[in-house]
């Protein structure tokens, strides 16, 4: 079955609960604002503009998915909301204090596994926490104790002791989880963290993380290509276009909360998912086309 196949709704509907719901999120505080961000790259032969008059506001625990074609700046953006990269023009405010650099506010999780090889899950979890001398303010409780908390938080506890070479790609991805959160960030940001995941361990990956996101303060800003995976995770979708990175639309997703995954067939999220073919591939049949010069000589061809 098709997003084209059945009769759906407006993907501006929502139902009253999903209304209150984002009435809810409407009053609680903005803790990032990203007012008019562009980034340029000197090219070989000219300047390259990978994004421009990037704008949009995330309020307290929220979890915001960024989409887009390729090309489109989604990484390039993350990473300066890391603080891994300068933007070349507008300005970020996490909790109205200006982002310029890496900063214990804002947690990063990548697609590769970032885990030191030589440390034991424990180790790695208590690595940022050890660095910076901080247990969060918390008296009495040592780096492990803190470390071994955010363990047990993803599911990992018996695996304390174990090296990453002895772990699985999801679990790897629950350790850099768990890492990213010991020193309990304001924001997590997600730069497509489930990518190199088959498709049965993505699937509980993004169950996880919903079951995480629901128990900790943090807001969630995540990178994704898959559109299954931005609408069953997201309260809202930043769309992003290409050539230059742009902000197209910022959808509300109305799918009730709590998620689960008979909702991939509903009529609601087959009506974001088909808003957003519109957006990302609008001409999809001429895009799909390529100028292949037949290089066989045969009676019958494969179809």
């Amino acid at each position: 079955m098709t997003t084209h196949e059945v009769a759906l709704p407006s993907y501006l509907e929502q139902s009253p609960e999903v209304r209150d719901r984002f009435r809810r999120i409407a009053e609680r505080p903005v803790v990032l604002k990203v007012n008019r961000l562009g980034k340029t790259f000197d090219g070989v032969k000219e300047r390259i503009q990978a994004l421009r008059d990037i704008s949009f506001q995330v309020r307290r625990r929220e979890f915001i998915s960024v989409i887009g074609p390729s090309g489109c700046g989604k990484s390039t953006l993350i990473r300066i909301l890391a603080g891994l990269e300068e933007q070349t023009a507008g300005e970020i405010l996490l909790d109205d204090r200006e982002v310029t650099g890496p900063g214990r506010d804002r947690g990063m999780v990548f697609q590769g596994y970032t885990l030191f090889p030589w440390l034991t899950v424990l180790k790695n979890v208590m690595f940022g926490l050890e660095l910076s001398g901080a247990t969060n303010g918390i008296v009495g409780v040592s780096a492990e104790q803190e470390a071994r908390g955010w363990i047990e938080m993803v599911g990992l506890e018996a695996f304390a002791d174990a090296y990453p070479h002895e772990l699985s790609g999801g679990m790897k991805q629950r350790v850099a989880i768990a890492r990213a959160l010991a020193n309990r960030p304001r924001i997590l940001l997600m730069d497509e963290p489930f990518g190199a995941l088959d498709a049965q361990t993505r699937c509980k990956m993004q169950s996880y993380l919903l079951q995480i996101w629901k128990n900790v303060d943090v807001t969630i800003i995540f990178i994704t290509h898959d559109l299954d995976e931005a609408i069953y995770l997201s309260d809202r979708i930043v769309v992003l276009k290409a050539n230059p990175g742009e902000v197209q639309e910022v959808i509300e997703v109305p799918v009730e909360h709590p998620r689960t995954p008979e909702q991939f067939l509903s009529r609601e999220f087959l009506a974001v998912k088909k808003r957003l073919e519109e957006l990302i591939h609008p001409s999809k049949e001429a895009a799909d086309m390529l100028p292949i010069i037949r290089m066989t000589q045969v009676d019958d061809d494969v179809y």
